[in-house]
């Protein structure tokens, strides 16, 4: 099976020699941004019924092509590298392809924002799409990568992906969260993030200065947990993993720095359907891989391979 390595043999991952660092490999990622695709966007209700949430296609030829759903990290799009790097690989596969846009993203204003343990959005949006598509694979980064190795866990056999793909994914969030608070990492992504997210919230999260505090006081109460360490703890897709049912690559560079590679799964965290893939290099949301300037096509190809590896295993 795709999930106990199987027919899944992913393609070696090596960075320019050049691009040394987890920071550096995560940066520099966003300067090999290619095109948009042409996407096709549709605004559909959320699992409230309260706001509408943007789903940007890119539509196959083939009606009855499978369809690979991509949930993005914090703050994330279908303009952020990985999701356009992903979108366009999907198109040239002959697959249809979307973005389906948490709460307050793309560009779509909204009364409510999302979190990292949003699973009640993940199974919505799933749902959705599920009523179109004959076969549907997932792929969640980062923030969208830990909601949705959690929704897997929780759902287990009757989750609705064929296969999934969770990339970058914090999946220790409370350890995360306390690295994301240490040294360069606070200064290098906190205002990164804290800058779209504190034009979404209420006067007083905006004076925030680091991602703890913006979580204490805005997505905690919010979403209804006690404070920012009960919001990581019942968040956190780690402990769901022993649960997953269907075939799951999770994918983490050892020297991601939002999520130092103490903390990373191993075998004995998972079930027998997960693959776990962990490369010394890649960042977070990275893997520039090849020489010169380096690219961006290492995650896609992997991503689709194993996909095409669990479709064969199920047949």
């Amino acid at each position: 099976m795709a999930g106990q390595g199987g027919a899944f043999v992913a393609p070696p991952f090596v960075s320019p020699r050049w691009l040394c660092g987890g920071h550096a490999q995560t940066l520099y990622a966003k300067a090999l941004q290619p095109p948009l695709p042409a996407y096709r966007r549709e605004l559909i209700a959320d699992s409230y019924g309260e706001d509408l949430a943007a789903y940007d296609f890119v539509d196959a030829k083939q009606d009855d092509a499978p369809l690979v759903v991509l949930f993005h990290g914090l703050e994330g799009s279908s303009r952020s590298h990985y999701a356009a790097a992903l979108m366009h690989a999907v198109a040239a596969h002959g697959w249809h392809g979307v973005v389906a846009h948490f709460r307050s993203c793309g560009g779509v204003r909204a009364r409510r924002t999302y979190h990292s343990g949003d699973t009640r959005e993940i199974a919505h949006m799933l749902a959705v799409l599920q009523h179109r598509y004959p076969r549907l694979y997932a792929v969640g980064v980062s923030l969208g990568g830990n909601a949705l190795a959690k929704y897997l866990g929780e759902q287990g056999e009757n989750a609705v992906p064929h296969a999934a793909a969770v990339v970058s994914a914090p999946l220790d969030l409370p350890n995360a969260a306390a690295a994301l608070e240490r040294g360069l990492s606070r200064l290098l992504y906190a205002p990164y993030f804290l800058h779209t997210l504190r034009r979404k919230v209420p006067q007083p999260p905006q004076r925030c200065r680091s991602l703890g505090e913006f979580d204490r006081a805005y997505t905690a109460p919010m979403h209804g947990f006690a404070d920012e360490q009960d919001y990581y703890a019942r968040c956190a897709a780690k402990p769901y993993l022993p649960h997953i049912a269907r075939p799951t690559l999770i994918v983490n560079a050892q020297n991601d720095p939002f999520l130092p590679a103490e903390f990373l799964p191993t075998a004995a965290d998972v079930s027998a359907q997960v693959h776990l893939l962990q490369p010394e290099n890649g960042g977070h949301c990275g893997f520039v891989s090849g020489e010169g300037r380096g690219h961006l096509r290492w995650l896609p190809e992997t991503v689709l391979r194993f996909f095409e590896a669990a479709r064969a295993s199920a047949v």
